[in-house]
C-alpha cells in the first residue's frame, strides 16, 4: 500500500483536505495527517484522524514523538508527502528553507518527493513574490499545481482556489506511479516490449448525477479496458488506469486512478499525461445534466432535464500539447459500424479507432469482435475472448511504439 504524509495549511479550503482523505483511503492510500496550528482552526485533529484512522501530528515539541526524533521518522516514511492547502505563507518557508514549526520542518527534512495545491486570494497568487516562490519550489523539484479559478471566500474571483479533491487525488495517484519501482520482466522477453513506456487508458463508464441519488450512465462494464491495461502490464509498461464506476479488481502492475463523472475522468486524464499512449477505452457520457441540489420528487409531470455537453476527453488528448505518439480510441456502435468510425477517426484527431457492434450484449459480454480503424484502412478480426482481444492488441500497440 502507498503512503502519502498530508500536510494541511490554514485556509479556509482546508475543509476540502478532509474529503481529500477519504478519497485516498478509498483509493487504497495509507493517509498520515500533519495539521499546522492555523489549519486547526478550520479543521480538527479528530476529524482528520477519524478518516485517515491515524494518529494526527500537531506539532514539534511532543516529548514523546521528538524523542524518537519523530519528525525525521514522518518525514521519511511516506512514498509522498502532499501539501494541501499550501498556503501562500507554506509556498513562500518551504522556498526558502524555513523550518519553524513541524510542517516545515517535515518538509525540509524529507527525501521524498513533495507536491503542493496552493490555495489563496487572487492577489495573492498573482503577487510577485509568490509567483517567484512557486518557480523557486518548481526549480527546486517540487509538483506545484495550478489553482483552479472562480469565486473565493473573501467576495473576489480569479485563480487562487484549492483543486478539487479529485483532482488532487488523481495528481497524487500520478506522482506515486512515477516513484513506484519498474515491474520485474517475466523470464520471457515478451514481458519487456514495452518496458520503459508509459502508456495511459480509460475504462468503464462515466455517472453523470441527476440528484443527489440518481444519475445517467451507460452499460460499459470496464472489462475490456481492464483486460487492456493488464496486457500492458504484462508486456512491462507502466500503465495508468483512470477508471470509472465499475465493479472489477486492479490488475497487476497498475496504478488506477478512480473517477465518477466525465470532467472528473477529464482532470484525471489530464493529469496522467505525459504518456507514450493512450488507450482510451471508457464510455464516457456525452451529456451531463444540472444535478438538483435534493433528490427529485414524482409530481404530476416528468421533470424536465437540462444537458449540458461533456468535456471531449479523446479530441483534448489527441490534439494537446502532451499528445501521446500513439492515441487510440475506441467506438461502441449500434449501426454503420466502420462508417461512422472512420468518420470518428477523423473528427477526433486520432491515430487508430478501435470500433464495435454492441447492439447485443458485448458492453457486458465476455467477448468481442472488433474493426481497427487507422489511416492506412480496416483491420477486422474474428469474435474473441475480451482477454484475447486485448492480449493481441497490446501486442499491435508494442509494435507501434517501436517504430521510430
Amino acid at each position: 500500500m502507498k503512503r502519502i504524509l498530508l500536510i494541511v495549511g490554514g485556509g479556509i479550503a482546508a475543509y476540502k483536505a478532509c474529503e481529500l482523505v477519504r478519497l485516498c483511503r478509498k483509493a487504497g492510500i495509507h493517509v498520515t495527517c500533519v495539521l499546522t496550528e492555523g489549519g486547526t482552526h478550520f479543521v480538527t485533529p479528530m476529524t482528520l484522524a477519524a478518516l485517515s484512522e491515524n494518529q494526527v501530528y500537531t506539532t514539534l515539541w511532543d516529548l514523546k514523538d521528538e524523542a524518537e526524533m519523530g519528525h525525521i521518522q514522518l518525514s521519511r516514511q511516506a512514498d509522498l508527502i502532499v501539501v494541501a492547502p499550501a498556503t501562500a505563507d507554506l509556498l513562500a518557508k518551504m522556498a526558502a528553507g524555513i523550518a519553524d514549526d513541524l510542517a516545515t520542518t517535515l518538509l525540509l527534512a524529507t527525501d521524498k518527493p513533495v507536491l503542493a495545491a496552493p490555495a489563496m486570494n487572487v492577489r495573492m497568487w498573482q503577487h510577485a513574490a509568490t509567483r517567484r516562490n512557486v518557480a523557486q519550489l518548481r526549480a527546486d523539484g517540487v509538483t506545484v499545481l495550478e489553482p483552479d479559478e472562480g469565486p473565493m471566500a473573501c467576495g473576489e474571483y480569479g485563480p487562487g482556489r484549492l483543486p478539487e479533491p479529485e483532482a488532487i487525488l488523481a495528481a497524487i495517484q500520478q506522482a506515486l506511479a512515477s516513484t513506484a519501482p519498474s515491474l520485474p520482466p517475466p523470464a520471457s522477453g515478451r514481458g519487456t516490449r514495452l518496458a520503459g513506456k508509459h502508456v495511459l487508458v480509460t475504462a468503464g463508464p462515466t455517472h453523470e448525477p441527476i440528484d443527489p441519488v440518481r444519475y445517467i450512465a451507460n452499460r460499459s462494464s470496464g472489462r475490456q479496458g481492464y483486460a487492456i491495461a493488464e496486457a500492458l502490464a504484462r508486456l512491462g509498461a507502466r500503465v495508468t488506469l483512470v477508471s470509472g464506476p465499475v465493479a472489477l479488481p486492479t490488475p497487476a502492475g497498475v496504478t488506477r486512478v478512480d473517477v465518477e463523472t466525465a470532467r472528473e475522468m477529464a482532470q484525471a486524464v489530464e493529469a496522467a499525461l505525459p504518456a507514450d499512449a493512450a488507450v482510451m477505452v471508457a464510455a464516457v457520457g456525452d451529456w451531463r445534466a444540472e444535478a438538483a441540489d435534493q433528490k427529485i420528487k414524482k409530481g404530476d409531470a416528468p421533470p424536465v432535464l437540462s444537458l449540458s455537453e461533456n468535456p471531449d476527453i479523446l479530441a483534448a488528448v489527441a490534439s494537446g500539447p502532451r499528445r501521446p505518439r500513439l492515441v487510440v480510441g475506441f467506438a461502441a456502435e449500434t449501426e454503420k459500424v466502420i462508417e461512422h468510425a472512420t468518420a470518428k477517426r477523423t473528427r477526433k484527431g486520432a491515430d487508430w479507432i478501435v470500433a464495435n457492434d454492441v447492439s447485443g450484449d458485448v458492453m457486458g459480454g465476455a467477448s468481442n469482435a472488433i474493426h481497427i480503424v487507422t489511416a492506412a484502412g480496416v483491420e477486422s478480426w474474428e469474435r474473441l475472448p475480451k482477454a484475447d482481444v486485448a492480449t493481441r492488441l497490446a501486442e499491435r500497440i508494442a509494435d507501434a511504439l517501436q517504430v521510430d
